[in-house]
């Protein structure tokens, strides 16, 4: 059952040891801190943190990250102690839950943990279907969700400025805040790619973890793991139905938003989503 979830950014300087001792985007830090708070605060017996790689897989608990790829400083070619068989290298964690791990370690987090990746490949289905899974699967779970949102905001952006992005970020975060589930679920994954939006699986992996049971939100509750048309000629954001005339809005969790900006041309949006 998850009882609570939250959803932080991965920017590359929000992971320990890579932004040096300067203050790194304080505002973000904070909000990111103040989301995974409320996220312990409900005692939940086990944390799953959920985030976009190349693969779909489980990682160990206890995994270490690699960041020197995103901070050449921290690299280190020290060859190995004499008469010391190497080791296996181990697979790096992914940036996404090498953020969440750091974010429940600095929070004094000490307890059961899981880290899933969704691969940025990821179709919606599949989304979904991992989604139910670690619904399914879960005792009393809070879910931290780390994603970003475009990465085409301005011209010194990674992806240099892309028109729809902002659109498109708005699009999401206001679905964030009205606990729009069926709109994640929805999100195209070609447009998304485009628009360097790393998130989109693990939103829709949290859309459908979050989503109620068949016939549990009422007879009338439309589908939230409907597909978006793969066919459909325009790429371009759609815009959004109006929620007061939807039906689900009592399946809705409940949301608050913390943080949204794009200050390095890269969307961040904090948040947390409680199922009640």
């Amino acid at each position: 059952m998850i009882i609570r979830a939250a959803l932080c950014p991965s920017p590359p300087l929000l992971a320990t040891g890579v932004g040096g001792q300067a203050a790194v985007l304080p505002e973000l830090r904070e909000a990111c801190e103040a989301a995974v708070g409320w996220l312990l605060a409900a005692a939940p017996d086990e944390v799953t943190v959920v985030g976009p790689a190349a693969v779909t897989a489980s990682w160990p608990p206890d995994a270490v990250p690699d960041l020197a790829m995103h901070a050449p400083a921290l690299r280190t070619d020290a060859p190995p102690l004499p008469f010391t068989p190497p080791l296996p290298p181990a697979p790096p964690l992914p940036l996404s839950l090498a953020i969440g791990a750091q974010l429940l370690d600095a929070a004094g987090y000490a307890g059961p943990r899981v880290l899933q990746s969704v691969a940025a490949s990821a179709t919606p289905g599949d989304c979904r279907d991992l989604g139910r899974d670690l619904a399914a699967d879960a005792p009393v779970t809070a879910l931290l969700v780390i994603g970003d949102g475009s990465a085409r905001r301005s011209a010194a952006a990674p992806g240099y400025l892309d028109e729809r992005a902002e659109p498109f970020d708005t699009e999401v975060e206001q679905a964030i805040r009205d606990g729009d589930l069926p709109f994640l679920a929805a999100l195209d994954p070609e447009l998304a790619a485009d628009l360097l939006a790393a998130g989109r699986p693990a939103w829709q992996v949290l859309a459908a973890a979050l989503t109620p049971p068949s016939g549990a939100a009422g007879p009338d509750a439309p589908d939230v793991h409907a597909a978006a048309d793969p066919d459909a000629p325009d790429r371009d954001p759609a815009p959004r139905p109006d929620t007061a005339a939807r039906p689900d809005t009592a399946a809705r969790p409940e949301t608050r938003v913390l943080y949204s900006d794009a200050p390095l041309g890269v969307a961040y949006l904090v948040a947390t989503l409680d199922p009640r």
